[in-house]
């Protein structure tokens, strides 16, 4: 196997025995297979296009696919099968109709017959691996696997989007064109920096439709503080990213006598006001994704994982922990989605009435939550003010994907020594660094200003847009500055949206991402500004004068 897609990667260069996620050589083969068909059937869905033939569910299924191959998604061969099974039986079924339209397809994934069995399957993905790509220019292979891996943080969002009834065609094209460019040879490399950047701007265009389904659907966030000690009872604690899922837990939990818990990026879901108002809603269990393995083990109730964010689950809670959507992992018990979208929790919910549950009420203090962009809009004023009175020096933006890997602490002494002038926005899992801190407020604005979830990049993008427009000035000029950490394809394809967006000084870590070349890095470097951190204390001086 070679796999260099996250931030943890082995020896900071590739996973070449196992992922450091607990991906095995099997999986990794399948999600490259995964991958290679789909090009085939990006190949075929363009194709189908040029001939009027359009297959209008084969975008949001493009989508599932690939976003099953991002990191701690779907490590269960088998699940990867039939994704391979149903992606080559779309492809053959749409090039019967190319072809009957006088149409014809290229040679390659969009014609190769799967293997039989899983072993030739395995074989196969072996032979279109990221080390089997046959371009020969080091720089143009960089910007292919950073584009598949935008793609990947494309898709992801568009199904969370998807599922709430929010599409662009749009989005799902570009999916298949740039799916389908990753196999030529012949595009010359300021063809694949234009193609980069516009995976920034569709992945804009997907933040933009799961913004709206979220708020839509279960309102705009308002600003709402959140326990982070247990209340007496039986309890279920939900994980991963998407609103529909808890939404869904919610309402068949109601009346049963369970607490329902967020852990991880579920912590924003409080603010939502749909969401919020089941009062068996109560609070947070414990921090970030990484932290799960130790934190499950002593969690008393079922525990119930959707979108990605999933660890190799410990033989101590292997029984009470459930996956739904496209997390999988094998042995773990999958709550499937019937073709109607609904599901039924019950497996998780008589799980979770068999154990203990919490014997007594805990006070470990409580976090505040919901500073979307309609709250801070909402205070704008105010916030306008300090900043020409003198009273705010300073925007940061910290955060993006948390990890286990040493050094990234300093995003917590970032914050700790950010002057008691300056606010701090955060979203994503990095916050889990931070989120607990006490940093108080500066006229009643708090300094801690939680945005959400990773997605809700969105959001910020449209505070600083706004507060842009306000002070007259661009983005860049705005005394604001981005300290990002870095972990798996969703944060690849925000980053994309940023420079798309010419956003310009980010400084990012714990460490700069391996598929990148250092001609490619220069790139970064000399048209965005973009860097590495250093220290807290060197990079403040230099932001901070």
């Amino acid at each position: 196997m070679f796999c260099y897609q996250c931030e943890q990667t082995a020896a900071g260069t590739g996973c070449t025995k196992v992922g450091v996620c607990g991906k095995q050589p099997d999986v990794a083969a399948l999600q490259d297979l995964l991958v290679y068909f789909q090009k085939g059937l990006a190949q075929v869905a363009l194709a189908a296009r040029e001939k009027g033939v359009y297959d209008a569910s084969l975008g949001h299924f493009m989508a599932r696919a690939i976003f099953s191959t991002l990191t701690n998604v779907d490590f269960d061969g088998a699940r990867l099968i039939e994704l391979i099974r149903e992606t080559v039986s779309r492809r053959d079924a749409l090039a019967a109709k190319v072809k009957a339209a006088g149409g014809s397809v290229p040679r390659g994934p969009a014609t190769l017959a799967p293997a039989a069995d899983q072993a030739g399957m395995i074989a196969q993905g072996e032979e279109h691996g990221i080390e089997k790509d046959p371009e020969l220019n080091a720089d143009i292979k960089s910007l292919k696997q950073t584009l598949i891996y935008g793609l990947k943080g494309v898709s992801a969002y568009a199904d969370h989007a998807a599922i709430l009834g929010q599409e662009d065609d749009e989005v799902y094209k570009f999916l298949q064109e740039a799916l389908a460019a990753t196999e030529r040879l012949d595009l010359p490399l300021d063809k694949w920096v234009g193609m980069v950047l516009e995976c920034g701007r569709i992945n804009l265009r997907a933040m933009e439709l799961l913004d709206a389904g979220n708020t839509g659907t279960y309102g705009h966030p308002v600003p709402t503080s959140v326990p982070l000690g247990a209340k007496a009872g039986k309890a279920i604690v939900i994980s991963g990213h998407d609103l529909k899922d808890l939404q869904m837990l919610l309402e068949q939990t109601v009346g049963k006598g369970i607490n329902i818990y967020t852990h991880g990026e579920m912590i924003p879901t409080h603010g939502y006001p749909e969401l919020k108002k089941h009062p068996h809603f109560f609070g947070h269990f414990g921090t970030a994704w990484q932290n799960q393995q130790k934190e499950f083990g002593e969690f008393p109730g079922a525990i119930l994982m959707t979108t990605n964010c999933l660890q190799r689950p410990r033989n101590e809670y292997m029984d009470n922990i459930f996956t739904t959507g496209l997390v999988a992992w094998p042995g773990a018990q999958h709550i499937a989605e019937k073709a109607d979208g609904s599901k039924d929790f019950s497996p998780v919910i008589e799980k979770a009435l068999a154990m203990p549950g919490y014997p007594a009420d805990t006070d470990k203090g409580s976090v505040l939550v919901g500073f979307g962009r309609n709250t801070v809009m909402s205070v704008a004023d105010k916030v306008i003010e300090a900043v020409k009175g003198g009273a705010i020096k300073h925007f940061f933006l910290v955060g993006g994907c948390d990890g286990a890997k040493p050094g990234r602490n300093y995003y917590t002494e970032f914050v700790e020594k950010a002057p008691k002038d300056t606010v701090i926005l955060t979203l994503a899992c990095g916050k889990f660094r931070f989120f607990d801190k006490q940093l108080g407020d500066i006229g009643g604005i708090p300094r801690l200003l939680d945005v959400g979830q990773c997605n809700d990049a969105y959001s910020a993008i449209q505070i600083a847009v706004a507060l842009s427009k306000a002070f007259d000035c661009g983005v860049n000029d705005l005394p604001l500055s981005l300290i990002l950490s870095w972990y798996e394809q969703k944060a690849v394809a925000i980053l994309l949206t940023l420079l798309y967006l010419g956003i310009k000084n980010i400084r990012i870590g714990p460490s700069l991402p391996a598929f990148l070349t250092p001609n490619v890095l220069n790139v970064l470097v000399q048209n965005y500004n973009i860097m590495p951190i250093t220290t807290p204390d060197q990079d403040l001086k230099a932001i901070l004068g």
